[in-house]
């Protein structure tokens, strides 16, 4: 069996070998970020999303905390922490996971398969339930407005949007108040 310090930096080679962008700012491993993209055919394709993952001194018995840096319009990321709500990381966490699970497959099938009854984002998930297909439209306006390629240092070679404001989400006719549970 490997130690948790051997695990923490096995897991975090395989992610890098798996071609993600991984900056590790203070050559802590138990504090990093990973770019992630929108999944294909979903809403949130063509965002990208520097999402912060800290491994506790336990990992890989522990699970990591994950956050989304740049903002997500999500019923279950909150829109102001970027805290993440997947039992999958906070409850049910196995030492047979890795980051590779959370990035390749739980992440995704979060953006791909959002609960909205279970929010952090109580407008998202109410606008979800309300009228998904405008739910969509305004997925798909926040990620312009706020996960550019550029925006978290990636070649912008395919994407171009404008409008960079950062804190305050969008005020439109369907915004309604936001607290986080």
């Amino acid at each position: 069996m490997t130690s948790p310090m051997k695990r923490r930096e096995m897991d975090l080679m395989n992610l890098m070998m798996n071609d993600y962008k991984v900056e590790i700012p203070n050559d802590d491993t138990r504090e990093f970020f990973v770019l992630l993209h929108g999944p294909r055919d979903s809403p949130y394709c063509g965002g990208v999303w520097k999402v912060r993952v800290e491994l506790p001194n336990a990992y890989p018995y522990s699970s990591p905390s994950i956050g989304f840096v740049n903002k997500i319009y999500h019923p279950n990321i909150d829109f102001a922490s970027g805290t993440v709500c997947l039992d999958v990381i906070n409850q049910a966490w196995s030492a047979m996971f890795d980051l590779n699970h959370v990035f390749e497959i739980f992440l995704p099938q979060l953006l791909m398969v959002p609960n909205p009854l279970d929010p952090l984002n109580e407008e998202a998930a109410e606008f979800l339930l309300r009228d998904k297909t405008a739910y969509e439209e305004k997925v798909k306006e926040y990620c312009g407005r706020y996960a550019k390629p550029e925006d978290v240092g990636v070649d912008p070679s395919t994407t171009s949007s404008s409008d960079d404001e950062e804190e305050e989400p969008p005020s439109d006719d369907d915004q309604a108040t936001t607290t986080s549970a």
